[in-house]
């Protein structure tokens, strides 16, 4: 349907129904979404009531012909559901019953015998996109804000207002499994190839436009005809085809996920139910498997996370005094670069140092090599990625970084040239400016003493590779003062990170709590287990990799370094091995997954099933030879005949009892923050919330004594600290929710 913009103005009739404001232009209703006291759009329980009267308005309407359903919010259409309302739920019946009072309001609204457009701009999520997909049509803005996505796999939940149904007729079934079941958003340009969306136009012409779509389908219906090409597309025509598909997705799931998410396997039966027994029947699946999934530990942990996660998008630390739009980069390899990247991307002019051209070459090269991914893949477009990457600009001397409010230092661990970059900097920075060092264990203190203005010096722990890790982990001496914390978490998130901020300390919060974890991985395998077993063992858990996997994405000349400081700083509660298998290894240049080898030797190979899981990951290796032989070289004793539930306990105990002494040594200032850091920068199972939501949920008085029956049994090591047992003496809890 070609579509021509009327640019004229009738006058307009308005009624404000709350949340909501209804127009009339002409024949035509205009209702807007406007939800009071929130900066974004959700569909809750207040206003749905206000969706029926405005249902019953155009049903009863003589002169309306159509309707265009519209956002007063900016850069939001609707966000979702409102999380909150489902996390104050306390039955799943209560659950089912928000469920079908949705599919109820978006089942009129698709039988509405007067057509009904929506107008997207920006985030069109979850019960946002189940709004638009009940519409008759949808006009979406060419805009990068302009994003839909199903997510609720994400929070342990499904779909829950009809788009389990409905998104599978519109675009086929594969695809639609594909969206549920990742939670992946599409922006306008994939909608409209993939059949979510029917126009694209700009942001300024979108409310003209869906109002002429609107006039046209009063003279013709749109019709629509779903093509399904290839082998998929012959699979979905039919029911054995479409079993054949969703047995498929349900072995894919059940191999990335170990059986440990609930959710992606209620979404493939709830779209099986419907392709086999009819919207009807696939409604009440839905809103079944919604109220179970809403009561599951599972999704209690994810939202609880979710929440967390939503609130650290906020700034603690007041407005800093200045907002930056430049800021400089002293190193160019991969930490560097990454840096670079994700700073150019949210619009910042990034200067970027090293010693040489060869090095800023080799930068560059890996930064194109990135964007030029993207573009191949349709989330950017040439024009896009040639911005970005004229945002970055390479320096062999400090030309330009006087300009710079915020310097952030990405070189090797080595504190003496760490010391020379600070002087250095010094003294060309203006007296404001704030130098952060990305160190992973150095203690930012030592790393300020060389510093004249000490509280201007602060710690920005990224995790590799940053373009990918949504953590960002800043770290404050008793001499940072509020304004330069409060600028770095600005940028942190403008750069689009979760931040949090701890305290300074050997190992900070993340790497000091990783250090016991590796350790025990160590021993473990010391003591007879196969590494290979050992990281199975642990993913079988929700861990997306294992330890050992773990040590060689971060790299073996980082984890030796680490271990090394962190055991002279805390003794044997950090590190009880004392081989050189790391040394051994770093020798004949296997460093990890950078090197091509590690504990493992890396090769690349394509998946198969085409939906991937975004919860669970693997790799494509094969032991490492020299390895194995080492692990005999320095086998010591034989491994207790435990089982792998044990193997877990200790490998898991060891790091979450290392989180609460942070808490309890003042690193960590709320455990909110230890949760939030140990599953986006550890990648600690997010199923059960974090290390402090895992204590709460077993119940602290058990954890004291299963720790100290593994103390028993293996050391001192697993001794709880002192806050834990004074806890547990006392009945607490770490979360009062």
């Amino acid at each position: 349907m070609e579509l021509q913009v009327n640019t004229s103005k009738n006058d307009e009739t308005a009624k404000q129904l709350g949340d909501l404001s209804y127009f009339e232009e002409g024949e035509i209703a205009i209702i807007r979404f406007n939800e009071l006291g929130n900066k974004v759009n959700t569909l809750n329980s207040r206003m749905l009531p206000q969706m029926e009267e405005v249902l019953t308005k155009i049903e009863k309407s003589q002169h309306i012909k159509a309707a265009v359903i519209l956002s007063s919010k900016k850069d939001c259409f609707v966000a979702g559901a409102d999380i909150k309302e489902l996390k104050n739920a306390t039955s799943s019946d209560q659950v089912m019953k928000i469920s079908m009072a949705g599919q109820k309001i978006f089942t009129r609204l698709q039988k509405l015998n007067k057509p009904v457009v929506a107008g997207i701009h920006g985030a069109c999520m979850g019960g946002g996109l189940e709004l638009a997909l009940a519409c008759h049509y949808r006009v979406a803005s060419l805009s990068d804000k302009t994003l839909f996505s199903l997510p609720e796999v994400l929070l342990g939940l499904l779909p829950a207002a009809g788009g389990t149904q409905r998104l599978p007729k519109l675009i086929g079934y594969e695809k639609a499994l594909s969206m549920m079941l990742t939670g992946s958003p599409v922006k306008a340009i994939k909608a409209k190839k993939l059949g979510i969306v029917d126009y694209i136009t700009t942001e300024a012409g979108l409310e003209f436009v869906a109002i002429e779509a609107a006039r046209k389908l009063t003279l013709k219906p749109v019709k629509r005809k779903l093509k399904l090409k290839g082998v998929v597309g012959f699979l979905e025509k039919t029911k054995v085809g479409r079993d054949v598909l969703f047995s498929k997705a349900l072995k894919s799931v059940e191999k990335k996920t170990k059986g440990l998410y609930p959710a992606p396997k209620a979404i493939i039966d709830v779209i099986s139910v419907g392709s086999s027994s009819g919207l009807e029947k696939g409604l009440e699946r839905e809103a079944w498997e919604f109220g179970n999934l809403s009561q599951t530990n599972e999704s209690k942990n994810l939202i609880s996370l979710y929440l967390a996660q939503t609130s650290l998008k906020k700034n603690r630390f007041e407005t800093p005094s200045q907002k930056i739009d430049s800021i400089g980069v002293i190193g160019s390899g991969l930490m560097g670069a990454g840096i670079s990247l994700v700073s150019a991307q949210k619009n910042f002019s990034v200067h970027v140092k090293d010693l040489n051209h060869e090095s800023l070459a080799s930068c560059q090269k890996n930064i194109w090599k990135e964007l030029d991914r993207k573009v191949k893949r349709k989330s950017l477009s040439h024009f896009q990625a040639n911005n970005i990457f004229s945002r970055i600009k390479p320096h062999v001397d400090y030309n330009n970084f006087n300009k710079c409010r915020l310097v952030i230092e990405a070189v090797f661990e080595n504190l003496d040239l760490k010391h020379q970059i600070i002087k250095e900097l010094e003294s060309i920075l203006p007296e404001d400016a704030v130098i952060a060092s990305n160190t992973s264990a150095l203690p930012i203190t030592d790393i300020a003493s060389a510093s004249r203005r000490p509280s201007r010096i602060l710690g920005m722990h990224y995790f590799s590779p940053v373009h990918k890790m949504p953590l960002l982990e800043i770290i404050t001496t008793d001499k940072t003062d509020n304004d330069a914390t409060s600028l770095a978490v600005d940028v942190g998130l403008r750069q689009g990170k979760t931040v949090i901020v701890v305290k300074d300390g050997p190992g900070f919060y993340t790497t000091r709590i990783l250090a016991p974890f590796m350790d025990e991985a160590a021993l473990v395998c010391l003591e007879g287990m196969s590494f290979l077993e050992l990281d199975k063992t642990m993913q079988e858990m929700g861990y997306p990799v294992g330890p050992i996997t773990l040590m060689d994405e971060v790299g073996l000349d980082v984890a030796l370094h680490v271990s090394s400081d962190l055991g002279k700083a805390f003794g044997k509660r950090i590190r009880s091995q004392e081989t050189n298998i790391l040394g051994d290894l770093i020798e004949k240049g296997a460093l990890g997954k950078k090197s091509g080898s590690g504990f493992y030797k890396y090769k690349n190979k394509k998946s198969g099933f085409p939906i991937k899981i975004p919860l669970m990951n693997s790799a494509v290796k094969e032991a490492n030879p020299f390895a194995l032989n080492l692990i005999k070289k320095y086998k010591k004793g034989t491994l207790d005949p435990s089982s792998k539930k044990d193997i877990q306990n200790r490998l898991m105990y060891r790091m979450l009892n290392e989180a609460v002494y942070c808490l309890q040594e003042g690193v960590l200032s709320n455990a909110t923050d230890g949760d939030i850091g140990a599953v986006f920068g550890l990648g600690f199972p997010p199923i059960y919330g974090g290390p402090f939501r895992l204590c709460d949920q077993k119940g602290i008085s058990r954890v004291v004594d299963e720790m100290n029956e593994l103390s028993d049994r293996f050391g001192e090591r697993f001794a709880p600290c002192d806050l834990l047992q004074d806890m547990a003496k006392n009945q607490q809890s770490f979360y009062n929710d």
